[in-house]
């Protein structure tokens, strides 16, 4: 958040609601995205991960396990970056009702879906393609920035994609309707969809492997 800022000539009021809501996005959607597979990816290698599955539990018990604590891990950093964010931009966030179950389900289907990722492709090509995810979730995803400055065939792709639409419930809950966020219930349905995806996938995955 720091680092974007110096990229910028000035920060006005609507970059300002867009860095101080964007950074406890990036930080739910980096640990979710990139830190889930990745440690999924090294328990696999390992082998802690195969006896996990092979204990005498529910198939979907590790992978739910494994991300209630995930979720559990986001929420501090989450909390520090939106401090920070006021300190830096002097800007007073307005919390609503929502930013509990708009958190929960974007922190659950960053988790999920970095889950899926790890259960799918192979551990050797996970570090890689987290490194890829990385790059775009910073660089080329409306999380900091408006959808509107991407090229138009990125845009019509993050139409498709859960990423903007997770930024836009968590901007929503935190700046309101002022914030320019898509509505709340578009946003809650794909996002949601996305998470029940995610689970389905893990889920049958780890039927196939038992």
């Amino acid at each position: 958040m720091y680092g974007l800022a110096y990229l910028l000539p000035r920060v006005d009021a609507r970059t300002a609601v867009y860095l101080s809501t964007g950074a406890p996005t990036l930080t739910l959607l980096i640990l979710g995205l990139t830190v889930v597979p990745s440690e999924v990816a090294q328990d696999r290698i390992s082998g802690q991960h195969e006896y996990v599955a092979a204990l005498p539990v529910g198939r979907l018990a590790q992978p739910l396990a494994g991300i209630a604590f995930w979720v559990l891990s986001s929420l501090p950093g989450m909390a520090l970056s939106m401090l920070v964010a006021s300190l830096r931009f002097h800007f007073h966030l307005h919390p609503s009702l929502l930013v509990v179950p708009a958190v929960a389900l974007v922190s659950l289907t960053a988790a999920a879906v970095g889950y899926a990722i790890a259960a799918v492709v192979r551990p050797q090509v996970v570090q890689q393609l987290t490194s890829f995810l990385s790059v775009m979730l910073l660089l080329f995803s409306p999380v900091d920035f408006p959808i509107g400055r991407l090229p138009g065939w990125l845009q019509d792709v993050h139409r498709v994609l859960p990423i903007r639409y997770m930024a836009d419930l968590v901007r929503y809950s935190l700046a309101g309707p002022q914030s320019g966020a898509t509505k709340p219930a578009l946003a809650f349905a794909i996002v949601g969809a996305w998470c029940a995806g995610a689970l389905v996938v893990t889920s049958r995955v780890a039927a196939s492997r038992r």
